[in-house]
């Protein structure tokens, strides 16, 4: 069976916490969307990991780790998390890399970089990973398939193609060095050879995996509320966070995702610029530090002053309210000034969490104290 975690907010609920619990029990784990632009934070007897590329199946021996079309692959990156598990005695993991992926190449980064930067204050507060070049070219046909670096000949013609097309926005718009074709072709040769001993058809072994009753996990990356069509557009990622995007990120039959997990926490935070529910300002933001007392002392919702934890009348998930501010109690145990808000007024569920797969059956987890309200979802 195919099992999936997700993210109800804007990323950053704890789902590396929740991956790791579930990998350690699935036959594969698969990365289906998105690049190096984020990640799962994991803590376990080898160390403190920031997986931004690698599944995180990759610390059990008997889990194959896969990253699937559907991501934004930055070799480097790879390359880089592979050796950081290695040094820390980590097993070399069991790894495969769809042929279909596609490559996030250096010209991604520095365009995304020139764009913020001509963008000046009204820019998006992008990571500067080439995520949004890196998409853009994928959907206009001219991105670089792990297939395509072992075919020579399509190779060089193809460098050719986009250089001249990418000189014209670094000369006329950005006003920057021009690519040069060598300098290209060397990058994509040196990325199949450091991807040869991984590139497989992954569609074909997912397959056959799911004739054998092996257990399947897709990881997400990001949440919901980071979804270009269901998210805080233009406030968004590149590429769908959504659980019903596995299917095709990671090329299996949507009808085999069983379970879907999605993960909440109590309150709003976000990476990136633009608008927000809510806003920490400079005089309360120092004082907000001190966050992790809230997030793991599930004890501390007695402290808060909340009118209701989830607005949800089963059998529809509706618009959920987690609004609440520091009352004095809660204020002398954590040293946040009483009244500052602890979460945003609301996070839009109707489209969201329905898309995610928060549906009757479903449990969804909130991560401050792993607190469950699976009891306020019915199944009727």
């Amino acid at each position: 069976m195919i099992k999936a975690v997700v993210g109800a907010n804007w990323g950053d609920e704890g789902k590396g916490k929740i991956t790791d619990m579930l990998a350690e029990h699935s036959d594969v784990v698969i990365r289906f969307q998105g690049g190096a632009n984020a990640g799962h934070t994991i803590v376990n007897p080898y160390g403190k990991f920031a997986l931004h590329t690698l599944p995180s199946g990759v610390f059990y021996d008997h889990t194959t780790s896969i990253i699937g079309n559907g991501v934004a692959l930055d070799v480097q990156a790879l390359m880089r998390e592979l050796k950081a598990i290695q040094d820390q005695k980590v097993p070399a993991p069991h790894l495969m890399v769809s042929n279909r992926a596609q490559i996030v190449m250096s010209y991604h980064k520095l365009l995304d970089a020139y764009e913020e930067e001509r963008l000046a204050g009204a820019s998006y507060g992008s990571t500067k990973s080439g995520i949004a070049p890196f998409y853009s070219d994928k959907f206009a046909k001219i991105g670089f398939q792990v297939s395509e670096l072992f075919d020579e000949d399509t190779l060089k013609a193809k460098v050719k193609k986009i250089c001249l097309m990418k000189n014209v926005l670094m000369e006329h718009l950005y006003h920057k060095p021009l690519l040069k074709e060598e300098d290209v072709l060397a990058e994509l040769e040196e990325y199949r050879e450091a991807l040869r001993p991984y590139v497989a058809d992954t569609s074909a072994f997912l397959n056959q995996c799911l004739k054998e009753g092996k257990t399947i996990l897709l990881e997400g990356q990001l949440g919901t509320l980071k979804d270009p069509d269901h998210g805080i557009y233009p406030m968004v990622t590149s590429s769908s966070t959504l659980a019903g995007y596995g299917a095709i990120g990671a090329g299996v039959p949507p009808y085999e995702i069983k379970q879907i997990i999605t993960v909440c926490k109590a309150y709003s935070s976000a990476v990136g610029a633009g608008e927000f529910v809510s806003e920490i300002t400079a005089a309360s933001s120092g004082c907000l530090m001190n966050i992790k007392t809230l997030e793991f002392d599930k004890e501390i919702f007695k402290l808060l002053d909340i009118e209701k934890y989830f607005g949800i009348n089963p059998p529809y998930v509706g618009s959920t309210d987690i609004s609440g501010r520091i009352t004095k109690e809660a204020s002398v145990s954590t040293g946040i000034p009483e009244g500052v808000p602890v979460s945003g007024g609301y996070f839009d569920i109707d489209a969201g969490a329905l898309a995610s797969g928060v549906l009757d059956e479903q449990t969804l987890c909130c991560i401050a104290g792993t607190w469950s309200i699976n009891e306020y979802i019915s199944s009727d």
